[in-house]
């Protein structure tokens, strides 16, 4: 599969997933699975609606490209508030779905003239390890293609990932799950095999960067082979351990990226993220995504260009700038 099309399909597979996930958010794990996109349900919204982890990645794709290939931590938290406020960068200008920890964070930076320590964007985020949902993570993915196209560093890469995390969501916890799947996604765009990029992953020496006890957080992921379980030892709560968990057992569990979208939203529970990161991965691995589900998504056309525009701002080579006005 050809650059482009790894990326392509990996931001419309993750919007994808998102979509077929929306209805059947916060709902009972199903024996009997839904294989289909439906419309409604949860959110009451028309089929093909995507929800605030699509809306983020769009607004962080958005930002990237009007800075010209470069990241700008400014640009990306105005956009967040563009979203939250103005119904900017969604499906049909509703935003919903918002997480708690996020929205503290965009308050913290919507009223940075007043508290000296926020006009910092990397300092907006919450460090509690009570605020360890999956709002960071949802929003990584654009994140793994800048990292690749650019050729960044190991350190960078860290560097990059804990400040785009920390915008919103500071602690380690939450850092160290968006590293992982920055690392899984890589892995793929460098063409290797799933089951050898997990290996690297488990393998991988995370005391460089994180401590022993935000490690140990993801003993399910790094000390076993967490494909081996049985899914009803698999989570899909919104927290962001339990999240990742759930999103590398369902691509590991999978043959293709249908089968890995299906299994993902009808995980209950948080199924919108997680099938938005399953679709991520599994669009960045696989050939095909579904063409039938992509024709049923809001604002298709929108996204194609979109993946067509970041695609050639970052193959344009040019130097690195990670701008930080504040």
């Amino acid at each position: 599969m050809s650059d482009y099309n790894r990326l392509k399909n990996g931001i419309l597979g993750f919007i994808i997933g998102d979509a077929m996930g929306v209805p059947l958010e916060f709902t009972k794990r199903r024996t009997e699975k839904v294989v289909d996109m439906l419309e409604y349900g949860t959110h009451h919204m028309p089929k093909g609606s995507w929800s605030d982890d699509s809306s983020m990645v769009v607004a962080t794709i958005e930002s990237i490209i009007d800075n010209k290939g470069n990241i700008n931590y400014e640009k990306i938290m105005n956009n967040f508030i563009l979203w939250v406020e103005k119904g900017k960068f969604t499906s049909n200008n509703k935003t919903f779905g918002i997480g708690r920890t996020t929205l503290r964070a965009l308050r913290n930076y919507y009223y940075r003239e007043e508290f000296e320590i926020y006009k910092n964007p990397l300092m907006c985020g919450i460090d509690d390890i009570k605020d360890n949902g999956n709002g960071s993570l949802m929003r990584i993915l654009p994140i793994t293609y800048y990292c690749y196209y650019k050729k960044l560093t190991e350190e960078k890469i860290y560097k990059l990932v804990k400040d785009i995390s920390s915008m919103t969501h500071k602690h380690s916890i939450s850092i160290l799950g968006c590293y992982i799947y920055v690392l899984f996604v890589i892995g793929i765009l460098n063409g290797k095999e799933k089951k050898d990029i997990y290996k690297s992953i488990r393998e991988y020496n995370y005391n460089k960067y994180f401590d022993k006890e935000t490690i140990n957080a993801y003993s399910k992921v790094l000390d076993n082979d967490i494909s081996l379980l049985d899914i009803d030892n698999i989570n899909s709560s919104g927290y962001v351990v339990n999240t990742l968990e759930a999103v590398i057992w369902c691509f590991m569990n999978s043959n293709n990226y249908n089968e890995s979208i299906i299994e993902a939203i009808n995980l209950g529970d948080d199924v919108d993220t997680i099938g938005a990161l399953v679709g991520g991965i599994s669009g960045s691995y696989y050939n095909e995504i579904n063409n039938k589900w992509l024709k049923d998504i809001k604002r298709k056309d929108y996204l194609l260009d979109l993946c067509n525009k970041y695609y050639e701002v970052l193959k344009f080579k040019k130097k690195i700038k990670i701008h930080q006005h504040f």
